[in-house]
């Protein structure tokens, strides 16, 4: 006698949608970690130093998250950092550096997330450095944007804070901290003063490519050096370039 064998077939498991991932969310559990964030949040905002841990660009909607705060952050969260070298150039003829550097941070040895940070020898930052000397520093700045990539994306800090400017001022001091300790002058051949600095950074619209740009042609290479007999003309300049930018 022949034994009929049956197979049985699976169901087709359906399509995964938008709609679908929201169905299987469990909503109480997600008001309970939103509420944990906005409180870790809180947590970071209370602790963490202006000009030291994060620093204010004027014009800017969001504080610059800097190095330190992001130790800080980590510290705060109980996690650990390494750091991987992506993509390298080290080309010593032509005087080239660049670095693309991922930071892993980990929960013991548990990866949790990810960033990237990338800096070259060709920035406006760097470009008018001695190449040679700036290699080591153009590697440690892809460091910082890597570990700060990764911070902001770990402790969800993004709409907090931004990375995405500058901060540093042409002469590696912080911002906030160059147009408070420049000198003071009340008459024509002096600097300008804090406020007139500000307004420089205000008028770019928080960008400080326009600013280093103008204060460059200007043989300036921070604003605590910008006299008072070119600011009218600096700021127009400024005014001018952010004006075509916002349009192109």
């Amino acid at each position: 006698m022949t034994q009929v064998k049956y197979e049985i077939s699976q169901p087709t498991p359906p399509p995964v949608t938008s709609l679908s991932v929201i169905d299987e969310v469990n909503i109480q559990h997600v008001q309970a970690t939103m509420a944990k964030i906005n409180q870790f949040q809180a947590l970071v905002q209370k602790n963490l130093r202006q000009n030291h841990d994060y620093g204010i660009i004027p014009g800017t909607p969001k504080p610059t998250l800097l190095k330190p705060g992001a130790e800080k952050i980590l510290m705060l969260m109980g996690l650990r950092s390494e750091f991987e070298i992506v993509d390298s150039t080290r080309d010593f003829r032509e005087g080239f550096f660049q670095y693309q550097v991922r930071c892993k941070l980990f929960k013991g040895d548990v990866l949790i997330t990810e960033g990237l940070g990338s800096c070259n020898t060709k920035e406006k930052k760097y470009i008018k450095q001695d190449a040679f000397g700036a290699d080591n520093t153009v590697l440690k700045m892809a460091k910082k944007r890597a570990l700060i990539d990764a911070t902001l994306l770990v402790a969800s800090l993004s709409d907090i804070f931004t990375q995405d400017l500058e901060d540093m001022d042409l002469e590696g001091t912080p911002i906030q901290e160059s147009v408070q300790n420049q000198r003071v002058a009340t008459d024509q051949s002096g600097t300008i003063t804090s406020s007139q600095a500000k307004r420089m950074f205000a008028l770019a619209k928080g960008d400080q490519d326009i600013v280093r740009q103008v204060l460059s042609e200007y043989g300036y290479k921070g604003s605590s050096e910008v006299e008072k007999v070119k600011y009218n003309e600096i700021c127009e300049k400024i005014e001018k370039i952010a004006a075509e930018k916002a349009s192109a």
